[in-house]
C-alpha cells in the first residue's frame, strides 16, 4: 500500500545528515545512470571541508553531476557534510538528480523561497505527498528529514513497491493530522552511529538485563531484535547513571515495546539521587544527562507504592528530557493522594526551566489503552514546563478524590485526566494535539494547570479538546480545563468543547 504522506506509520532511525544523504543519492545514481559499471568517481577539489573523508568521492560525484551546489552561497566552496538535511534541501537534491520536469502545480500553502520549484516538481512527479495527512496541503520545508522519510522519497523515486511493515498492536503514534513545525531541539536524535546495540537480531537476545545494562552505560542505544515487533518484559527499572554519559538516546526503531509487567516502573532518571552519582553541586539544575526516548512503546508500568511516587512508566528529575514518536498504554501509579501523578510520565526540575518536549506521541489512544493515576493520567510535573506537539491523549484518568490540597476526610487527588501541572513558574504549550475522552474525578478532565504564584501560562493552538469531563470543577468557559495562571488561557484556532 502506498503511504498517504511522507511520514511512515513506523518511525525509523534518526535524522539524515548531508553526508549520509550524499551516499544514498550517489548509490541511486549508480542504479539509474548510463555510465559504465565500475567507473571511477571524480577526484576531489570542489569543496574545502570534505578532504580525507571516506565520503569525499561520493560528495564530489554529486557535485560534478550538478546535484549539489554547496552550503555557503555565493562562494559555495563548502559542503557541510555533518549538517542535517531539511525537506526543502532534499527536494532540490532529488529534482536535480532525477532531472524532474517543470510544472505549474503548486499544491502546498507553506512553500516559498529558493526550494519552491524543486518541491513543486517533486509533488508533480508523485514523489512527495505532503507532511500533514489527510489534508496534505503543507510540505514543511524547514523540518529536518528522517531516515524513514528518505526511504519513502527514494522508494517512489526508484519505482520500488513498498513492503507492508509488520503490524504493531495498539493505537498509532501521535496525532495523524498534526503538522506543527518541530524545532530542531525537539527532533528525534540521530542514531546513525550508535554506541550500543541491544540484541543480535533475535527476539530472545533483547532482554531486561540488556536494557538495564545499556541505559546504565549511556550513549546512543538502539535495538536489533529481528524484523518483527517485540515486547521486552522489564524485570526492574532501567536507571540512568548521571556520570555515565551526557547523552542517553533510547531508540526502539518503532518495533520495541518495554513492559513493566504491571509490577514495576520502566525507566528512571534522577540527578539528585546519590545512588545514581551526584555530578554537580546543583543537582536539580544541571544540563545533563540529556535523555531522549524515541520510537518506543511503554506499557504496563506500575509505580504504586514506589519512592519517589508517580511516573508509572518514566520518572525524571534534572538534566533534560524529551519524548519523540512514542506510545504509552496501561501505565499506572498510586490511586489516591495530592500531587501524586503521571501514570505515564512524571518530571521534576529541568535545566534552567527549559521545557520537556513531547512530540508525535500517544497516551492511551483508544478505549482499553488509557493510563490511570491519582492525578495526571498522561503527564505530570511540579514546576516543569511542557511543549506538546502533534500528539494524542485519550482515555486517560485521574481517579483520586479530595483534590489538592486534600479536603478533610479524603486522601486527595483526582485532577488532570490527561495532563497535571502544578508549581510556580512554568508553561504548558499544546499545539496540533488532540485531547479527548479523558476523565477526572475532581478538576480538569483534560488539563489541570495551577501556577501557585500566578506566573505560569497555558497556550493551546491548532488543537482539539472534547469529551473530557471534570466531575468536580472547571474554569468557566473551558470544558475539561482547570486553570490558575498569569492572565487568561491563550487559545488560538482550537476547539474546546464538552
Amino acid at each position: 500500500m502506498m503511504p498517504t504522506s511522507d511520514r511512515p506509520a513506523i518511525s525509523l532511525l534518526g535524522i539524515v545528515s548531508r553526508r549520509l544523504m550524499t551516499v544514498v543519492i550517489a548509490t541511486m545514481l549508480l542504479l539509474i545512470a548510463t555510465a559504465a559499471a565500475g567507473a571511477d568517481l571524480p577526484p576531489g577539489g570542489t569543496f574545502v571541508d570534505d578532504d580525507h573523508s571516506v565520503h569525499e568521492g561520493a560528495i564530489e560525484a554529486i557535485a560534478a553531476a550538478g546535484i549539489t551546489k554547496g552550503c555557503n552561497p555565493p562562494a559555495n566552496d563548502r559542503y557541510c557534510p555533518q549538517s542535517p538535511v531539511t525537506r526543502g534541501q532534499m527536494a532540490a537534491f532529488l529534482h536535480r538528480a532525477l532531472d524532474l520536469p517543470a510544472t505549474t502545480q503548486a499544491p502546498f500553502n507553506d512553500v516559498t523561497g529558493v526550494f519552491t520549484d524543486s518541491i513543486n516538481r517533486l509533488a508533480a512527479a508523485g514523489i512527495t505527498k505532503g507532511c500533514n495527512p489527510p489534508a496534505n496541503d503543507r510540505y514543511c520545508p524547514q523540518n529536518l528529514i528522517t531516515r524513514a522519510q528518505m526511504a519513502t522519497f527514494l522508494t517512489r523515486s526508484l519505482g520500488l513497491t513498498p513492503l507492508t511493515p509488520p503490524a504493531r498492536p495498539g493505537p498509532p503514534t501521535g496525532n495523524p493530522d498534526g503538522n506543527a513545525i518541530v524545532p530542531d531541539e525537539a527532533q528525534a536524535e540521530s542514531v546513525y552511529d550508535p554506541d550500543i546495540v541491544i540484541g543480535d537480531g533475535t527476539p530472545a537476545s533483547c532482554t531486561s538485563t540488556a536494557v538495564v545494562d545499556a541505559v546504565a552505560r549511556g550513549g546512543v542505544i538502539v535495538f536489533d531484535c529481528g524484523p518483527d515487533p517485540v515486547t521486552i518484559e522489564m524485570m526492574e527499572p532501567a536507571k540512568v547513571y548521571n556520570d555515565a554519559a551526557p547523552e542517553i538516546v533510547l531508540d526502539g526503531g518503532g518495533l520495541v515495546t518495554l513492559s513493566g509487567r504491571g509490577q514495576n516502573r520502566i525507566l528512571y532518571m534522577n540527578t539528585c539521587d546519590p545512588d545514581l552519582v551526584w555530578t554537580t553541586p546543583h543537582c536539580q539544575n544541571q544540563d545533563h544527562p540529556r535523555l531522549t526516548v524515541q520510537n518506543l512503546t511503554f506499557v504496563d508500568g506500575n509505580s504504586k507504592g514506589a519512592d519517589p511516587d508517580g511516573g508509572g512508566a518514566i520518572w525524571v528529575r534534572g538534566g533534560r528530557f524529551k519524548i519523540v514518536n512514542s506510545r504509552f498504554f496501561n501505565n499506572v501509579c498510586d490511586d489516591v493522594g495530592p500531587d501524586v501523578g503521571g501514570a505515564a510520565v512524571r518530571v521534576f526540575s529541568q535545566y534552567q526551566g527549559l521545557p520537556v518536549y513531547v512530540v508525535n506521541s500517544t497516551f492511551g489512544g483508544a478505549e482499553g489503552y488509557g493510563n490511570v493515576c491519582s492525578n495526571g493520567g498522561g503527564l505530570s510535573s511540579i514546576g516543569v514546563s511542557y511543549t506538546v506537539l502533534n500528539s494524542l491523549f485519550t482515555h486517560n484518568e485521574a481517579i483520586g478524590y479530595g483534590a489538592n490540597p486534600s479536603r478533610g476526610g479524603t486522601p486527595g487527588g483526582g485532577s488532570g485526566g490527561a495532563i497535571y501541572n502544578d508549581g510556580n513558574t512554568f508553561t504548558l504549550t499544546v499545539i496540533d494535539t488532540v485531547i479527548e475522552d479523558n476523565h477526572a474525578n475532581e478538576g480538569g478532565g483534560a488539563i489541570f494547570f495551577v501556577s501557585n504564584d500566578r506566573s505560569g501560562t497555558l497556550r493551546i493552538e491548532d488543537s482539539t479538546l472534547r469529551r473530557n469531563p471534570s466531575d468536580g470543577f472547571e474554569t468557566r468557559g473551558f470544558p475539561g480545563i482547570f486553570y490558575l495562571g498569569n492572565g487568561p488561557i491563550q487559545v488560538v484556532n482550537s476547539t474546546i468543547e464538552e
